[in-house]
């Protein structure tokens, strides 16, 4: 019996340490595996593919100092922006109006009957051989355009302060935008003055090719005082009260309700320091062919028009530094 326990007690043990030598040698596998996992595999991964060092880009925006470049190529590089603003304006002007678009047309219709009425049958004021109805629209269609652009434009960066007070983008494509969208209604009512010259029995002449640069240059005067007004709007708010009256005054001063003609020469031509003299005649004549080439005033109305538009654009970017704080 002592025999028989004995060796039931032997084979145990010896079971035992089987066992035993199994399991450290599972360990022992363990352990090289996971270090060789741990020690192989940064040297292959290094040895075979090496990740590529990182540098950030870094841009500062900082404010400029004194007077600055016009940065024009900045502003090409956002034109899909200038697009999008345009568009955006244009949704927007009309957007939850009873009549809609008709007020570009509404506008400039009805202040030409009221012209008519006092101007032409009252006061008897010479137009130029021409049906004064057709005589003062013809003016008021480019007159409307631009003081919309410029009353539009004067109060442009201050409608978008949420816009300029987060994100950087040139700020000039706000108040061009502003005035670009204003051509959709000059499109409208140009439409009803080329029906009302078909009314009266008027064919427009070759001059009539010479009309977009009149447009251009009603565009760039309602730009650059834009720019003028638009700045200053954002440091003193009292400019969204005095371009109402600036407006007002500068349509008497604008051969609009008169012809030009009622000057003599030299000061004829020294009217045309106003750059819409020069818009407005140079409609009447490519149009309904009132008078003579108007060339000597619409080149002074050229000039001063590009003055406008240079310094405004000049003072907007010297300022432009200051919107997002103050706006």
């Amino acid at each position: 019996m002592r025999i028989f326990g004995t060796i039931e007690v032997l084979r145990s043990i010896t079971v035992l340490k089987i066992m035993e030598d199994k399991l450290n040698l599972g360990t022992d596998q363990i352990d090289q595996s996971s270090t060789a996992a741990r020690v192989v595999s940064p040297t292959t991964i290094s040895s075979t593919q090496e990740a590529p060092a990182y540098q950030p880009h870094t841009m500062r925006i900082q404010p400029s100092k004194g007077w600055v470049s016009l940065k024009l190529d900045e502003l090409w590089e956002y034109r899909e922006l200038l697009y999008f603003l345009t568009w955006r304006d244009i949704k927007v002007r009309y957007k939850q109006t009873a009549l809609g678009a008709a007020w570009a047309i509404i506008q400039p219709f009805f202040t030409m009957v009221v012209f008519s009425l006092f101007f032409g049958r009252l006061a008897k004021v010479p137009s130029d051989g021409v049906p004064y109805p057709i005589f003062s629209y013809a003016a008021l269609v480019p007159w409307t355009f631009f003081a919309n652009g410029l009353g539009n434009s004067a109060n442009s960066l201050v409608g978008s302060a949420n816009l300029i007070t987060k994100v950087y983008f040139p700020r000039l494509t706000i108040p061009i935008a502003t005035v670009l969208s204003g051509v959709i209604d000059f499109a409208l009512a140009f439409v009803v003055l080329i029906g009302m010259m078909l009314y009266y029995g008027m064919v427009p002449t070759i001059n009539i090719v010479w009309l977009p640069f009149f447009l251009l240059l009603a565009l760039v005067t309602s730009l650059g005082v834009g720019l003028w007004l638009s700045a200053l709007n954002v440091e003193f708010r009292d400019v969204r009260y005095v371009v109402p009256f600036i407006t007002q005054l500068w349509m008497f001063a604008t051969p609009v309700a008169y012809s030009s003609h009622l000057l003599s020469e030299p000061w004829r031509t020294f009217y045309g320091l106003n750059p819409m003299v020069g818009v407005v005649e140079g409609f009447r004549w490519a149009l309904l062919g009132t008078s003579n080439r108007p060339g000597l005033m619409i080149a002074v109305s050229s000039l001063a028009a590009i003055l406008i538009l240079l310094s405004g654009a000049y003072y907007f970017r010297r300022m432009e530094k200051t919107f997002a704080d103050i706006v």
